[in-house]
């Protein structure tokens, strides 16, 4: 079990957090959706073990260390019983040993082109864990919005703060010189008026979602954060009130069409624990062919931004916006992007 203490000590030293800066201005959304581990006064550790001074020679762990650590570790590190449960937001080795994925790649396509995205689920563990951790936020900052306005998005600039790792992440992060605006900013003027495929990287933060929901190991959820709205005020009349309802999404990557929606009673077994049934879908009935097509306009900027950073040579994606119904905390605009890597012979095969 040495191996598995070693970790212990990794994870609770790359945890050690600085003290927020005061001068960010508020902003918000479902906290559930994002989050960064908890300050070293509220890690809870397991008995016998001390938290790790992050001094002397320690100043250079990063994100980097701590995945490559992580990444030795045999199979048999992802039983339960080789992991240890922490507090905060889990590292990959908990989501796998803790809390397993409870729907499919397939299932998660069928929930999110359902049209009801309230389908979409954390495991309730892995809840509970989070209302853990949101308590000794509350406790350490005064409300869980200060935390977040003071640490969790740099714009402009790549995800380092993560504890789970992104295919992506060295890519992108061989360029972090773009400029960050913080969020008490005026937004320049020059600034879009909502979300396009060109909004300017400073005016987004792209993240690892810290509480993601019960997707399989293979899957990455990410958001996109934007400091503009990303659904336009101007809808046309005719899906104004299906897209406030239900939200928008979409596809990319993929070389066969989404699941259909008339597939979901098979998948609905998977949400049984929490209680979901074809009675208390909501959702807006299939619309004309003109109106299905303005549906789609709506969401052909998020979907072209989307393609350009998951080549759809190489991931295959489902994107969604939840509508105001299932935003707990509305006033910052986020899109989820679940995203799955292609197997080298799907990559080798594409065209």
């Amino acid at each position: 079990m040495a191996g598995v203490t070693a970790i212990e000590s990794t994870v609770t030293l790359f945890r050690k957090e600085r003290k927020p800066p005061t001068d960010a201005h508020s902003f918000s959304r479902s906290v559930a959706d994002y989050g960064r581990p908890l300050p070293p006064s509220c890690v809870q550790h397991p008995p016998g073990r001390t938290s790790s001074a992050f001094s002397g020679d320690h100043h250079d762990m990063t994100f980097d260390n701590l995945s490559d650590t992580l990444s030795t570790l045999s199979p048999l590190t992802t039983k339960p019983a080789n992991v240890p449960l922490l507090t905060g937001p889990p590292t990959k080795e908990e989501l796998l040993a803790h809390y397993p994925a409870k729907f499919t790649w397939a299932q998660l396509k069928t929930f999110v082109n359902s049209g009801d995205l309230g389908l979409l689920k954390r495991d309730k563990k892995l809840q509970v864990r989070y209302d853990t951790w949101a308590k000794g936020i509350r406790e350490e900052y005064g409300s869980i919005v200060g935390y977040l306005r003071d640490y969790r998005l740099q714009w402009g600039k790549p995800d380092t703060l993560s504890l789970l790792h992104s295919r992506l992440d060295n890519e992108n992060n061989a360029n972090t010189t773009t400029p960050s605006i913080p969020i008490d900013s005026q937004i320049p003027i020059e600034a879009p008026s909502y979300f396009t495929a060109n909004t300017p990287s400073e005016l987004i933060s792209i993240i690892m979602n810290d509480w993601p929901y019960s997707v399989p190991a293979d899957i990455e959820h990410s958001l996109i954060w934007t400091q503009v709205p990303i659904i336009p005020s101007s809808l046309p009349p005719s899906i104004a009130p299906r897209v406030t309802q239900d939200g928008l999404w979409g596809f990319t990557g993929n070389t066969a069409p989404p699941p259909s929606p008339s597939t979901l009673p098979s998948c609905l077994p998977a949400l049984a624990e929490w209680g979901v049934t074809m009675d208390k879908l909501v959702c807006s009935p299939k619309g004309t062919e003109e109106e299905e097509e303005l549906v789609k306009q709506a969401g052909s900027d998020i979907a072209a931004f989307v393609r350009n950073r998951w080549n759809e040579r190489e991931w295959e994606t489902a994107w969604f916006v939840n509508p105001p119904r299932l935003q707990s905390v509305p006033g910052l605009a986020h899109i989820h992007v679940f995203a799955r890597h292609k197997l080298p012979e799907e990559i080798a095969g594409a065209h």
